[in-house]
């Protein structure tokens, strides 16, 4: 093992630990499933002020719901994803089991968090999809075979992996025929590079950058739809939410540094969509079915 990968591990060891911490407070706003997402959903209206927590959450939850909703009709899910499916950083579930019950899709969910590979099991039998759904704990670009999907989807998790490595890892995982649908936050202004990746804990990288990783690897790009405008509002939501979750609370120091921490950083998303400093968008990909 080089130097390089002695990196990649320590990072991706990082990001385990900062989604196991995470766990209980995704439960709580997201849950209680089984359909638990933590992903960015499609809210297009300002919530009215002073909506208390529980309505809030309610608000968050069917805007990641909606948002999935979006992207199957976008990617013709009916034909593109009923078969042998990847879901790349799969979190609690949430988006397996969606297309699982809703497509009757075969799922490898991967998940480089030891502990959601139980929670991603329990839901998927609470939701009766117990036998379509097959968890793995793996780092997404380690993950080993040729030809074994489909399609492959990654929502709000691709800014995590090593762009060009994935994208090559994925092309062979691939069926020929295949497609990979990415949704995530992209950047457009550098200025929210740093402050995005120290909160999040992630490499946001550029459309640009993705278009590139996928010619590389050998993927025809297919569309690119830019929800930026469609996703600010969900950040107004998140924002009032944290508002509503500590009103009258007396926080103590280090709990009130965290919650500032977090309006800032849910401010600065919000505040990027909103102005064009960061984006939100779907893009798709497809193998081609022969060599030309």
């Amino acid at each position: 093992m080089g130097l390089n990968d002695d990196i990649a591990l320590s990072y991706t060891e990082d990001v385990a630990a900062y989604f196991d911490r995470k766990t209980a407070a995704i439960l709580e706003r997201y849950g209680p499933g089984p359909r638990v997402h933590y992903h960015t959903g499609l809210l297009d209206a300002e919530p009215p002020p002073g909506l208390p927590a529980d309505v809030l959450r309610g608000w968050l939850v069917a805007a990641q719901e909606r948002m999935l909703f979006h992207a199957a009709e976008a990617w013709n899910a009916s034909s593109r994803l009923t078969g042998d499916l990847l879901d790349v950083g799969c979190g609690l579930g949430g988006g397996a089991i969606f297309w699982a019950q809703e497509y009757g899709a075969r799922v490898t969910a991967v998940t480089c968090v030891r502990s959601h590979a139980e929670f991603v099991a329990r839901f998927a039998a609470q939701a009766g999809v117990d036998a379509q759904i097959n968890v793995l704990v793996s780092d997404a670009p380690e993950l080993p075979g040729e030809n074994r999907f489909d399609a492959a989807v990654a929502i709000d998790s691709s800014g995590y992996l090593p762009r060009p490595k994935w994208f090559r890892r994925v092309a062979s995982l691939l069926r020929p025929g295949g497609h990979l649908f990415v949704i995530d936050c992209f950047l457009a202004m550098p200025e929210y590079e740093a402050p995005f990746n120290r909160h999040w804990r992630t490499r946001i990288g550029t459309i640009a950058e993705y278009l590139a990783a996928a010619q590389e690897a050998g993927l025809w790009m297919n569309s690119i739809e830019d929800l930026s405008h469609r996703t600010a509002h969900f950040w107004t939501a998140t924002l009032a939410l944290i508002e509503a979750e500590t009103k009258n609370i007396d926080l103590r120091p280090p709990e009130a540094a965290r919650r500032e921490a977090s309006l800032r950083a849910h401010a600065l998303v919000r505040h990027g969509l909103q102005n064009e400093g960061l984006r939100y968008a779907m893009m798709s990909f497809a193998k081609p079915s022969s060599i030309l």
